[in-house]
């Protein structure tokens, strides 16, 4: 056997026992298919594939050029044209090479959730588009899919196959006696974790972390892990070149554990990383895991598992990507409590990133402002009074079950430019500026940035989209008519058309300067609370960046020179990065006045 066939065969005898070896020639010839339909330019189906160029093993998989936006395939919409053509041709005009690539949320056939409960995963929502549509943007940007594999759509045919006791989906689902114990299992959501479904075996009570309509999938059964590899494969074939692994971390359970992170989940993620490597190198996982920060970069496959996993490697070996949970909730806190100490401690206590791992930093994304990952990084009564903030800012918070019974909040429900409405003190004058310092953090830290549709446009809460949907996730999820959204941006005399423009000139310096690389070193300088200085670099010619951030409505002295700050001012002959002219030196700086200073060393 080969290196790469050993380990499939590692991973795959941990997950099924003496069913590893089956399950591993199986998997061989879904791989098999795909070098096939790539030599033929078709899938099975007659599916056109995608021109995508091999990209060598060792080839970079980012640069400081990789700035990502997150879109719904029709959060713009123009009369009859396709959505996936109008946010293709949206994105081109209006952002060019600013961006290198996209995330466009579920584009399947879905039942609720706005496209997290997928009824088809081979087949494109028919009122976005399809495959081409896919396609096309991918051709133009390296192109971000979901791979939704927690749990499916009631609507699915593999649902209906389990009510009707049919093959494959009969054995898909798993079944729990409602009297079991199921108080230890980490809850996202405040509904029942089991539901009572009709079949004509009678009532029986299924698996669902997220909803009544979320069905979670068993991946003790090889069949489900197979479909899902074929599914990746085929998304691969379209032209998708990052991955994203849904609610990953709820995939495997076990009663009597929280079934979060089972050392099978990991070993999952471990198993899809060495698929792509194999048959896709340049294809990047991401985990979407909204949990504390610890936990969160576990998927990073350094720690050691549980007894019983396989032997770990000594370099990461499961997601390349992570999401940057902690940043937003530490964002908003900082930017309406003006104070940078909590921001500071926690960026002095990243680890260092393995070789060929980021972060994905962002701000908002089309769910909310998570609150878990704030555990062990902000006092109760700072949290609390947060939430309260964003109640008195137009938004909501969505809640989630504890072992005890309790409930607790799980995430804010507010666009990012409400938000930043004000202080703790209340609304003020300086909101687009906050807001413009906020991004602008965002996009200085070490890793990929990604912003949201709604961040580019500064979108307002959208609150009759909340009483369409029912659901609090909907006040960010606004759809804009593309003539609307023209008319803002070539008003000068718009929020949407100062923050769009000012967000694109932001990219447009990022994308040019090495010490944005991913890999390029950070440092949080000491500062006072009212002032956030971080360092990137130095790069190997002496390179260094200093970005100095106002995070208050009051000017914010630069300090004394004895402080870091003042010394790291001193030790190198700054220019501004916006046009390479000379900073001279400021005894303070403005309310939310961002600095971006770089220098050639020495």
């Amino acid at each position: 056997m080969t290196l790469f066939e050993q380990t499939l065969h590692r991973y795959l005898t941990h997950l099924y026992g003496h069913r590893g070896g089956e399950v591993t020639r199986r998997i061989k010839q879904h791989l098999e298919y795909y070098r096939n339909a790539r030599e033929r330019g078709e899938s099975q189906d007659g599916t056109p594939v995608a021109r995508v160029t091999s990209t060598p093993a060792d080839a970079p998989l980012w640069s400081e050029k990789d700035q990502w936006v997150i879109s719904y395939g029709d959060s713009i919409v123009q009369g009859d044209t396709a959505p996936l053509t109008v946010l293709s041709d949206f994105l081109r005009a209006r952002l060019g090479d600013c961006i290198s690539g996209v995330h466009v949320l579920p584009f399947f056939p879905w039942s609720s959730d706005d496209g997290f409960s997928v009824i088809h995963y081979r087949e494109v929502n028919p009122a976005l588009g399809d495959w081409s549509h896919i396609r096309e943007l991918a051709s133009h940007f390296d192109l971000m899919g979901d791979l939704v594999l927690n749990h499916v759509s009631r609507e699915s045919l593999w649902f209906v196959d389990y009510l009707t006791g049919s093959l494959p989906g009969r054995d898909f689902f798993i079944e729990v006696d409602p009297e079991t114990d199921v108080s230890q299992v980490t809850r996202p959501r405040s509904s029942p974790l089991l539901v009572p479904v009709a079949t004509r075996r009678g009532t029986r009570h299924l698996w669902a972390t997220f909803s009544d309509d979320q069905i979670d999938l068993n991946f003790e059964n090889p069949d489900v892990l197979l479909e899902f590899v074929g599914i990746l494969l085929f998304y691969l074939l379209q032209g998708i070149r990052i991955i994203r692994l849904d609610a990953v971390a709820f995939l495997w359970k076990r009663l009597g554990t929280n079934c979060i992170h089972l050392p099978e989940t990991h070993t999952v993620v471990r198993l899809l990383r060495a698929i792509v490597d194999e048959i896709a190198p340049g294809t990047l996982l991401i985990t979407e895991t909204n949990v504390p920060h610890a936990e969160n970069i576990s998927y990073f496959g350094l720690d050691r598992l549980a007894p019983g996993a396989p032997e770990r490697a000594s370099a990461a070996d499961e997601a390349h990507m992570v999401y940057q949970f902690a940043l937003p909730p530490l964002l908003l806190h900082t930017l309406t409590r003006g104070e940078t100490a909590t921001m500071q401690a926690w960026l002095a206590s990243l680890p260092p990133l393995p070789d060929n791992c980021t972060y994905l930093n962002f701000t908002a994304s089309h769910d909310g402002i998570g609150v878990r990952p704030l555990e062990g990084l902000l006092p109760d009564h700072e949290r609390d009074a947060l939430l309260e903030l964003m109640h008195r800012f137009g938004g909501f918070v969505s809640m989630r079950s504890n072992p005890d019974g309790t409930d607790t909040a799980y995430e804010i429900n507010i666009t990012w430019f409400e938000a930043m409405r004000g202080t703790r003190r209340g609304p003020d004058p300086w909101q687009i500026a906050r807001f413009l310092c906020s991004q602008a953090i965002m996009l200085t830290l070490q890793g990929i940035p990604a912003l949201y549709i709604h961040t580019l446009t500064g979108s307002l809460n959208d609150h009759e989209g909340v009483e369409r949907s029912g659901r609090l996730r909907s006040i960010n999820r606004h759809r804009w008519s593309l003539d609307e959204l023209d008319l803002l941006l070539e008003s000068p005399t718009t929020p949407t058309h100062d923050i769009f423009f000012a967000l694109q000139e932001f990219l447009r310096q990022r994308r040019i300067e090495p010490c944005f690389h991913p890999a390029a070193a950070q440092q949080v300088l000491a500062t006072p609370d009212n002032l956030l200085a971080i360092n990137r670099g130095p790069l190997e010619d002496g390179r260094t960046l200093l970005a100095l951030f106002n995070v208050t409505d009051q000017p914010a002295p630069l300090g004394d020179g004895g402080s870091e700050l003042a010394q790291a001012l001193d030790a190198h002959q700054w220019r501004l990065l916006a046009d390479a002219t000379p900073w001279t030196p400021e005894n303070a700086l403005p309310p939310y006045a961002v600095r971006w200073l770089v220098s050639d060393g020495g």
